[in-house]
């Protein structure tokens, strides 16, 4: 039988995934690390356990010990599976720019997590860098992990990540591009893969913000290239001991919003649910297809799952609130069309005169104002179905016959929003512009927008 005796023995091989629409103007085949698939949902799992058993095997972490670690939540997942198997506490120390999925998550297995801010240097007291630290030096039989500077991480890729590469690949890989942390996975599966052909390309992707792409380029730790940055799990402000820049070839740098938009690209053209750091990571090959040529094969991480994003960049208003998301609005339908007078009428109007204007101004929803307010619609499909039961309707106010309101919604509700509103009951929605005057857009108004 096939049965593992633990979560910790389904960490690893997780497969090669061939992308087929984003690069399919590349000139070579690109594929994708896909470690989402680890249990944790992250690449972060095989360093984790690694780091403990290297732990354990020195002497540093003890029975009913506990570890403390600063994580941008990955790692710590990692560290809680393994703790929760072989009978550890964690702490976990972690920044207010990371999303709440993430703590929430460490907690659910057991963690405590304390957040720190973000925006501080390294050595600054209040930094996670030096709260974790602290911790590790008050609480008894603790045992600080360090992934920054702990080479037990690196080694664990030079262990599985590396070779499952090379032996998925049959050798054939020309390139491994992955965004650029700790510097554990990029250092450790470059140093296996260049072992067994130089000629392999590693390229790291950073992000703006981050001293690492100068500090390859020139040797220099230049604080002024730190500022910050949105995107999550990779980047730094200072270079962890991981990192072995002679394996490395190159540096690319992307942007925060790049790196956002190309994981929902991730999602919605591949299937590939996955988080900030694997949009970033294709993206900065993207930026980088024209050093490629026909007959390579480039093989892509992918560190970790969307599901820890879903409150960020799967978030379509928190896309927009840092114009990282280019979406139609209730304002740029209206203002993209012809007409933009809102025909209305009173209760006390006939329905027949409400035919007319239907007829004249050839659309099928009208609303009823009072006093300049909305207070109920009329529809064509509504006034089909009564005409049905009463041939005399034509005769009748508008106050006898008519449907509620349309809906009110905000001139910049993005038109995602907008098609849940509008359904076969409710044909419109209403927004008030600029000068207090109410516009309407009706579901034509959506499928034309859509279709430009």
């Amino acid at each position: 039988m096939d049965i593992k005796n633990n979560i910790l023995e389904t960490i690893g091989n997780t497969p090669l995934i061939r992308l087929n629409k984003i690069t399919r103007n590349f000139p070579c085949e690109v594929v994708a690390k896909v470690d989402y698939f680890n249990p944790g949902n992250s690449i972060k799992d095989r360093m984790a356990v690694k780091m403990v058993e290297v732990a354990e095997k020195e002497g540093k972490l003890k029975p009913g010990g506990t570890i403390i670690e600063g994580t941008s939540g990955n790692t710590g997942m990692g560290l809680a599976l393994a703790a929760v198997v072989k009978g550890y506490k964690c702490i976990f120390v972690t920044t207010d720019k990371q999303s709440k999925e993430k703590a929430d998550i460490l907690k659910a297995v057991g963690a405590e997590v304390i957040v720190c801010p973000t925006n501080v240097m390294p050595e600054d007291p209040m930094s996670y860098y030096s709260v974790a630290a602290r911790l590790a030096r008050e609480i008894p039989n603790s045992y600080h992990m360090n992934q920054y500077d702990n080479l037990a991480n690196r080694l664990a890729h030079y262990e599985t990540t590396g070779p499952e590469i090379w032996n998925q690949t049959d050798g054939k890989i020309t390139h491994l591009v992955c965004t650029a942390g700790t510097g554990g996975t990029i250092t450790g599966a470059a140093q296996y893969l260049k072992e067994k052909n130089p000629n392999i390309q590693v390229w790291a992707i950073d992000v703006y913000g981050s001293l690492l792409t100068k500090y390859f380029r020139t040797g220099e730790i230049d604080m002024n290239e730190v500022h910050p940055y949105i995107s999550e799990g990779f980047g730094e402000d200072f270079v962890p001991k991981n990192y072995d820049m002679s394996v490395i070839d190159y540096f690319e740098q992307v942007t925060d919003k790049d790196g956002a938009v190309m994981a929902r690209r991730l999602a919605k053209e591949e299937g590939l649910f996955c988080g900030y750091s694997a949009g970033s990571c294709l993206q900065g090959l993207m930026q980088l297809k024209n050093k490629l040529k026909k007959g390579d094969l480039v093989v892509c991480i992918l560190h970790d799952h969307g599901s820890r994003y879903v409150g960020k960049i799967y978030n379509d208003q928190w896309m927009m609130e840092r114009g990282f998301l280019d979406v139609k609005t209730f304002k740029d339908i209206v203002s993209s069309r012809a007409h933009n007078r809102l025909i209305t009428v009173d209760p006390t109007h006939t329905v027949s005169e409400a035919v007319e204007l239907m007829k004249k101004y050839d659309i099928e929803q009208i609303p009823v104002f009072k006093d300049g307010e909305p207070v109920g619609s009329i529809s064509e499909n509504g006034l089909f179905g009564k005409v049905f039961s009463n041939a005399e309707i034509k005769n009748a106010t508008i106050k006898d016959v008519m449907e509620p309101a349309f809906p009110i919604v905000t001139f910049e509700t993005p038109i995602e929003r907008l098609s849940t509103l509008i359904t076969k009951e409710n044909g419109a929605v209403l927004s008030k512009d600029e000068a207090g005057m109410f516009r309407i857009v009706t579901k034509y108004d959506i499928i034309q927008s859509l279709t430009k």
